[in-house]
């Protein structure tokens, strides 16, 4: 078990996400960046579907009451255990009453935390992925105790991986939308040559970008969407839809961020600037 002394800005149980109930309006959910989450259980020869803990901004502190194996990958949030240092994408042994803390935000903006075993909390629709109603949370929360099977003997086919640094790179590579045809000249222009910056409306369920690109009047009946979906509003605004975003909606879908993408944009903060890269079908 492992004991929240301090939950962090906002900290949440993942997994690779809830598959096949879409059509009764239960997103996706599941990891924002699946790309760090994956490295982080694969440290660890975790199954990929092995639940990890998302931290976002500002990381939790936590009491191990058995001892396990861990790893953290993906932003760079100055990890230390009992105080002392320790570097992200490595192997890392915690024993009964140790104390994994989290620093000073350096890049990204989400951090993977996982376990031997993956953290076992409950099994909702197939996933452990928080998304309240469907979990009792939608975060931790301080004095939780969270289930781990405990592990004190592992030896790591791989102790650690060379720090990724995709974090820092801008441009998103994307699809053409069901209605990018819709698009003028003057915003197809602006979506391939500007750069945009990430509002601060941003969370799991999507990201909006400040900068407008042309009001839009194109009537449309309300469709299917997908993590990624990059909406257009009828003033101009770009919205991406995100891992917990509504299964539809009914603004056109101009444009459908690639996997990788996903991943990289979860990895960006209030402020930061993306660009798109329109990829062949």
């Amino acid at each position: 078990m492992i004991k929240v002394i301090h939950p962090g800005f906002f900290t949440t149980i993942q997994d690779m996400g809830r598959f096949g109930y879409r059509e009764k309006g239960v997103p996706v959910c599941g990891c924002m960046d699946n790309y760090s989450a994956s490295i982080a259980n694969s440290l660890l020869a975790n199954g990929e579907m092995d639940a990890v803990m998302e931290i976002t901004m500002t990381g939790p502190k936590l009491e191990f009451h058995t001892s396990s194996f861990f790893s953290v990958t993906g932003a760079e949030m100055s990890p230390s255990l009992n105080g002392i240092p320790i570097n992200s994408y490595e192997a890392h042994k915690a024993n009964e009453g140790d104390i994994l803390s989290f620093g000073k935000l350096i890049n990204g903006f989400r951090s993977y935390l996982a376990v031997k075993g993956g953290f076992l909390t409950e099994m909702k629709l197939k996933s452990r992925s928080f998304y309240k109603p469907i979990t009792d949370q939608n975060c931790i929360k301080e004095y939780m105790e969270i289930p781990i099977e405990g592990c004190s003997e592992y030896s790591p086919i791989i102790s650690h991986i060379k720090p990724e640094s995709w974090h820092k790179e801008y441009e998103l590579d994307v699809y053409k939308g069901p209605e990018y045809e819709i698009l003028t000249g003057d915003q197809l222009k602006l979506l391939s040559t500007n750069k945009f910056t990430i509002a601060k409306e941003n969370n799991r369920m999507a990201y909006q970008l400040e900068e407008l690109i042309g009001v839009q009047s194109h009537s449309m009946l309300t469709s299917a969407t997908l993590p990624g979906t990059v909406q257009l509003t009828p003033n101009g605004k770009l919205i991406i839809l995100m891992r917990d975003g509504q299964t539809t909606g009914g603004y056109p879908r101009v444009l459908q961020l690639a996997s990788r993408s996903i991943a990289l944009l979860a990895q960006k903060k209030f402020g930061d600037k993306i660009s798109f890269q329109l990829l062949p079908h």
